[in-house]
């Protein structure tokens, strides 16, 4: 006689749900000490050691395996939330890269593309730093005509270094680490250097700073200081803004679309909301929006096992074509850089896509890049072929820089 046929079958029901659910707190929280227990940073003295391979490595890990969703969206977002400043919108307004539909999916593409480049791969691989080389060129054509402030380069690169861990924290199943948080001040530090961002608005510039901790904290609190002077109301900030968020809507029904731009708003503070010039949304809406989300974090604590890392995010791919190209791997609106193969042209996304009457890889004449990117050539056609031997300067600047070493033990 089996020993569960004298229990009753809700107590059977009862005690699987408990084990399951005490299995997917046990595993989450392992893989959380295992991870911590590669690196030697157990203490804060420690942090001040963190090398930017290291940080590279945990903020990889953050983004592809423990959080992608949640961080991916706080990157987008951090993107949306510049545009609240007007000396930043004004700029994208004047050359219409992403306040005309025309141009807007094209710029937001290569923002990605770009971004990811130097993401995905070690702070001394060629791609990392052929994609900043790349962007600091494209930066560089502005800068000289004093259309882009440092003030606005080093908003930018907070928001991109605080926003995942503040969507993490406020949305995900469990807190940043120190440890974690420590990652992402350290990596985003090594990126503003390479893209030679002063940081004398920030007090400690002076001195430096212990380690990425005290950086990241530093650079948030000023961030938030340089809203409150600077995110202010422009129609600017609306055009870019209107743009963007018909990207985010890109394949919801029109009949939805005022309910998805509601929902684009509740998840704006009160501050950019204003600066955008949008409407709060409905009270059901913000409710509705905070329940789903909060229902979210308890079904990934509570009931998800951890994402293996065969099932991580990756937005672009690892190598390059016979023709040296490389392809996004992923994409949300219109399908750029994405190559026309059985997957992407026959897969579940391309049946939904076609159904909504939108573009996919291999359609409307090779417009969207079929073929993939060079490095050298993302950016505005007007820029493809351009900027060569800047770029090839820059990137050898950057290879002999030794930027997988600590950035804090070198007085920067």
């Amino acid at each position: 006689m089996s020993w569960t046929e004298n229990i009753p079958t809700w107590q059977l029901v009862l005690l699987s749900i408990v084990g399951y659910v005490y299995l997917c707190r046990v595993l989450r929280y392992r893989r959380l000490q295992q991870k911590h227990a590669l690196y030697p940073y157990k203490n804060r003295e420690d942090f001040a050691k963190m090398t930017n391979q290291h940080a590279y490595e945990i903020q990889k890990y953050l983004f592809g395996v423990e959080f992608p969703f949640t961080m991916q969206k706080a990157l987008e977002f951090a993107l949306f939330r510049t545009y609240g400043i007007p000396s930043i919108s004004s700029l994208l307004v004047k050359t219409k890269q992403l306040s005309e539909k025309q141009f807007a999916s094209k710029r937001y593409a290569d923002t990605v593309v770009l971004i990811s480049e130097f993401m995905a791969w070690s702070p001394e691989a060629e791609r990392t730093n052929a994609a900043i080389a790349r962007m600091n060129y494209l930066h560089s054509l502005y800068q000289k005509k004093n259309l882009i402030s440092n003030d606005d380069m080093l908003y930018t690169l907070s928001l991109f270094a605080t926003e995942p861990c503040r969507w993490v924290n406020r949305y995900e199943w469990r807190q940043m680490t120190e440890m974690e948080t420590c990652a992402m001040g350290t990596f985003w530090k090594s990126i503003g250097d390479a893209m030679n961002i002063s940081y004398t608005p920030l007090t400690s510039s002076s001195l430096g700073w212990r380690d990425g901790l005290e950086f990241y904290e530093e650079l948030h609190r000023w961030s938030l200081q340089y809203e409150e002077k600077a995110m202010l109301p422009s129609l600017d900030n609306k055009k870019t803004a209107d743009e963007t968020t018909a990207l985010l809507l890109y394949d919801v029904p029109t009949s939805f679309v005022p309910t998805g731009r509601a929902i684009v708003s509740a998840l704006m503070d009160d501050r950019l909301r204003k600066a955008m010039m949008y409407h709060p949304p409905p009270s059901y809406i913000q409710t509705g929006v905070e329940t789903a989300l909060t229902l979210r974090k308890l079904a990934l604590r509570y009931l998800a096992l951890p994402r293996p890392h065969f099932l991580r995010h990756d937005i672009i791919s690892e190598k390059a074509d016979e023709n040296g190209r490389y392809h996004r791997i992923e994409y949300e609106s219109e399908p750029w850089y994405m190559e026309s193969n059985t997957r992407n042209r026959w897969g579940p996304q391309a049946w939904f896509k076609w159904m909504g009457g939108k573009p996919i890889p291999g359609t409307e004449g090779g417009l969207y890049r079929p073929q993939g990117y060079l490095i050298h050539e993302v950016g505005p056609k007007s820029q493809e072929k351009m900027g060569l031997r800047e770029f090839e300067e820059g990137r050898e600047v950057l290879m002999k820089a030794g930027r997988g070493s600590c950035p804090f033990s070198i007085g920067k």
